[in-house]
């Protein structure tokens, strides 16, 4: 039985409490764990060691800084493999996605940021008047990163390692479904030598932990990536506050497809971003349009490929979809795909549980499910689902794949499949959203904007966008 701690002021400890809750594997059903029940006791708790840390942290200098987060990242990787099985083990992802995708990722995040504080310059102005306006940055003070479970600890440090890095200390909560990268986390900021009260991690459920972060008065800042009604909610306690909030919410990705596109490219990557992840990650594309065109030929060769992925064990190299994240979600997941049924779409493949043998019996598998013939505006395609299932539609103009495209009141991202350069610019200006690829699907360099519009957020990730978040500009004039 795996016992998570806390990461308060540099040491493990449990919830004030003592209580705690059960932690499942999804890949078979069973619990394998116990979490700190964390509440605001514990939250003062960390507040108390961050503001206590962080007269000192912000005066550290920007290289040293640099050298304790590229530590950890050197320590994230020398623990790839122990980090990569526990993300696996905790989330049902296949082990070889965790291996290529979530841990590395997690070393870069701090890698990204580490060296990026030493690169920053300040804007500077000269006057008609013989003065000079300088702009210069400092950290907030305490701040709070709330991360989801799709992508625990790829998530989690993206959040993290920007705050750190510009000066802040931090009190952070893992999703209680997915803690135990993060709990691994505590451990090798501990070994790394990260000051106490720098970064503290507290477990715990939203209701709990989370809410007594967005309400303290002492946490200047929240960043959260999550649904979008939990969204509403921390902004209903933060905004009145007159906290910063960075909110990354929900999706409800258009996949466009052109007649004149790379078909076979198309294809493939349409197959990758419908359903990796088991189709948890906020940038999939779960409406896929496709010109009449070629519709016929290419639903059926996207079914034919879909129809071939294999759900599995998530510790089988074989296995593409592994299980999703819990049994609640699972239920949600099925309970789309019967509303598909009801609102007159067919399935086209999967549509149901995928019961695996042994142990792995009363694990959490959907079989990737592709459905059609649904209109743009029924429940299903207006929904986020969050899973494994996909719809697809044909379409005869740019007008009209817009306006579909455009109908949700979601507008995180997009991907454009075409070859003619003109249409991709022209489309790609004209979706509502806050990222469109064209001709690819999460190509990713972290020196760039992410976020969404309309109801998939507020503010943007990454690069300077989010340092700037993490810091609070001064305009200094001085009289020459």
């Amino acid at each position: 039985m795996e016992i998570i701690q806390n990461y308060i002021n540099g040491k493990l400890v449990g919830a004030e409490n003592g209580q705690s809750f059960d932690n499942y594997n999804p890949s078979n059903g069973q619990v394998y764990g116990q979490i700190p029940d964390s509440t605001q006791g514990d939250i003062q708790s960390a507040v108390d060691a961050a503001s206590t840390a962080f007269p000192l942290w912000s005066a550290t200098t920007r290289l040293d800084r640099s050298n304790l987060l590229l530590k950890i990242a050197d320590l994230i990787d020398a623990n790839h493999d122990r980090l990569a099985a526990a993300e696996s083990k905790d989330n049902g992802k296949p082990i070889k996605l965790a291996s290529r995708v979530d841990i590395p990722r997690a070393s870069a995040n701090f890698r990204f940021f580490a060296t990026a504080i030493l690169h920053e310059s300040t804007e500077a102005h000269q006057t008609d008047q013989d003065a000079i306006n300088m702009t210069l940055r400092t950290p907030i003070g305490v701040v709070g990163c709330i991360s989801p479970w799709n992508l625990p600890l790829y998530l989690f440090t993206w959040k993290i390692a920007p705050a750190i890095a510009a000066g802040n200390t931090v009190v952070a909560k893992p999703s209680e479904i997915t803690p135990m990268t993060a709990f691994l986390l505590s451990e090798l900021c501990i070994e790394a030598g990260l000051p106490a009260g720098v970064l503290n991690i507290v477990h715990g459920t939203g209701p709990n932990a989370g809410q007594a972060i967005s309400e303290h008065p002492e946490i200047k800042a929240i960043s959260f990536t999550g649904g979008t009604e939990t969204g509403k909610r921390i902004a209903a306690t933060a905004a009145p506050m007159f906290k910063k909030l960075s909110l990354e919410l929900g999706g409800k990705n258009p996949n466009i497809i052109f007649a004149d596109c790379d078909f076979d490219e198309a294809l493939k990557t349409s197959v990758h971003s419908s359903f990796a992840n088991q189709g948890q990650i906020c940038l999939c594309g779960s409406r896929i349009f496709v010109e009449r065109s070629i519709y016929d030929r290419f639903k059926d060769a996207f079914a034919k490929k879909v129809n071939q992925l294999l759900v599995g064990d998530p510790a089988d190299p074989s296995s593409n979809l592994g299980a999703v994240v819990s049994k609640p979600h699972m239920e949600k997941v099925l309970g789309f795909v019967e509303l598909a049924k009801e609102e007159g779409g067919t399935i086209l493949t999967g549509g149901h549980q995928v019961k695996l043998a042994g142990a792995l019996a009363n694990g959490y598998y959907i079989a990737p499910t592709v459905i059609e013939g649904l209109a743009y505006d029924c429940q299903t395609n207006q929904q986020e689902i969050f899973g494994p299932v996909v719809t697809i539609a044909p379409f005869d103009t740019e007008q009209e794949v817009l306006m579909m495209a455009n109908s949700t009141q979601y507008g995180l991202s997009a991907t454009v499949w075409t070859t003619n350069l003109q249409r991709a610019n022209r489309v790609s200006s004209e979706l509502k959203t806050g990222i469109v690829w064209v001709n690819c699907w999460l190509l990713r360099d972290l020196r760039t904007p992410f976020g969404g519009v309309k109801k998939s957020g507020v503010g943007r990730e990454g690069g300077w966008d989010v340092l700037n978040f993490f810091t609070e500009k001064k305009n200094v004039c001085i009289k020459l």
